[in-house]
């Protein structure tokens, strides 16, 4: 399924005829110009992922013969990324980033020194917008789960998250006791994961004390201080490697 195109479905696929209609099927038909006899991939983002081949195509959709689906399971260490809200056109980019490299869920988070304030109205059109970008970067990823967003946090709630975790995890530049680089971390076999990336002024000093003593630790990523809306990802990225997810 790797070289395959892939739509979202709101049910998950099943053998047999399908119609893909809506925005999917005129992308399908319009935008990728999807011929008769190409196979394509099903999913519906909730980790049901359908293969089959095209039967017919109409102007704005196409009906397809699913012939295999699976079950594609969480990975046993979840990670959901609290962020705080990035400024200007990286607030799109650390959403398609995060999705590329795995994560499992996404909390925007109004940190006390992020630039960007996401209030009244235009809190709601910034969470649908990651939520949109979060959707669109899965199936570009191939990704058989699309992640969630949440809603706006403020750090009460993410403190409440920490608390709730089984690891909780703050990237923090000034982190240099021993022991707390990323690749010192004991990672467990299976776990709820919160990995706290602040804004571009860093995590206040009042939020490390709360996120300290509601369980987190804060890590190193490496030698270099990173932007927020790349921190995360390359997190991710070790992550991957470090507690065995990919």
């Amino acid at each position: 399924m790797a070289g395959e195109a892939w739509y979202l479905l709101e049910q998950p696929p099943v053998v047999g005829e399908l119609l893909l209609d809506g925005a999917e099927g005129r992308h399908a038909a319009t935008v990728r110009r999807t011929r008769v006899g190409e196979r394509i991939v099903l999913t519906d983002g909730a980790g049901a992922v359908g293969s089959g081949v095209v039967l017919s195509v109409e102007k704005s959709s196409l009906v397809a013969r699913v012939d295999e689906v699976r079950a594609e399971p969480r990975p046993a260490v979840t990670v959901t990324v609290v962020q705080a809200l990035p400024k200007g056109e990286r607030s799109d980019l650390v959403v398609e980033l995060l999705t590329e490299a795995g994560v499992d869920a996404v909390v925007p988070w109004q940190a006390a020194r992020c630039v960007a304030r996401w209030e009244g109205p235009k809190a709601a059109k910034g969470v649908a917008k990651w939520r949109t970008i979060a959707r669109e970067s899965a199936k570009q990823a191939r990704r058989p789960w699309i992640p969630a967003v949440a809603e706006l946090a403020d750090t009460a709630e993410v403190v409440r998250l920490i608390a709730a975790a089984d690891l909780a995890l703050v990237l923090h530049e000034a982190a240099d006791a021993p022991g707390a680089a990323l690749t010192d971390v004991d990672w467990p076999v299976a776990a709820e994961v919160v990995l706290v990336v602040g804004p571009e002024g860093g995590v206040a000093p009042q939020e490390i004390e709360r996120f300290t003593a509601a369980g987190a630790r804060t890590v190193r990523l490496g030698p270099q201080v990173l932007r927020t809306s790349t921190a995360g990802a390359v997190a991710l990225g070790a992550l991957g490697v470090l507690a065995r997810r990919w």
